[in-house]
């Protein structure tokens, strides 16, 4: 059987780039698809509702061979700098404690429920040694198990370890979206965040490059295969 990856992500800015002249399919539900001749792309919003959602739709478009949680991360090993790539060998759910192994890889990726702080990371590193935090990649590893598809989780750093902006947990929605408009309007408003606005901004962007280089690799590497 040819193959044929789903990958995974929860917002389409972090995809944007690598879907360019694909497909695009706007799915019920605030879920967007994209893809071509080999693949697929899904993006339902933030968390593990919505990554359940996201997986649900791929399968739906294409006969999915393997799935890839990818994406933007927060580091919580201090030596992870904004642009590093995490190849997580562990995936851990910290609600349920539930394990996914990739034998290939050594670094650890934890799925909590909501947006980690600087002292949440730094909490995760302590107890788990953990690489980097997300909110998606144990539920995306829980469904890939339950079809029998292999499983691999990349994530590129968006914010270092000791970045904090309590802010932003305000305006993720309940449907996994983030108001970047709202965002926007409430730190226009207040010029001490204006330094770490403009760090953000930089550190997604070039968090998002390299994470499209990384995935464009993947990619050509699934297409040879066929």
């Amino acid at each position: 059987m040819r193959e044929c990856p789903a990958i995974i992500a929860a917002l389409p800015r972090e995809v944007k780039a690598l879907v360019r002249g694909w497909r695009e399919h706007r799915l019920p539900g605030k879920i967007t698809a994209y893809t071509n001749d080999f693949a697929v792309v899904a993006c339902a919003g933030m968390g593990a509702e919505r990554a359940t959602l996201a997986v649900q739709a791929a399968l739906s478009l294409k006969p999915v061979t393997s799935v890839l949680s990818v994406g933007l991360a927060g580091a919580c090993d201090p030596d992870l700098h904004v642009g590093d790539i995490v190849r997580a060998g562990v995936v851990i759910d910290a609600r349920t404690g539930e394990r996914y192994s990739h034998s290939l890889f050594k670094q650890i990726l934890i799925t909590t429920s909501a947006i980690a702080g600087s002292k949440e990371k730094q909490r995760l590193y302590a107890s788990y040694q953990a690489s980097a935090v997300d909110m998606e990649a144990a539920t995306v590893a829980r469904l890939a198990e339950a079809h029998h598809l292999s499983f691999r989780a990349i994530k590129s750093i968006s914010d270092e370890a000791t970045f904090e902006m309590l802010e932003l947990a305000q305006f993720a929605t309940a449907d996994g979206q983030f108001r970047e408009t709202a965002f926007a309007a409430h730190s226009a408003l207040r010029p001490q965040l204006w330094p770490k606005l403009f760090a953000l901004a930089g550190n997604s962007k070039r968090a998002v490059q390299a994470l499209t280089t990384e995935l464009e690799s993947q990619l050509n590497w699934y297409r040879q295969q066929g």
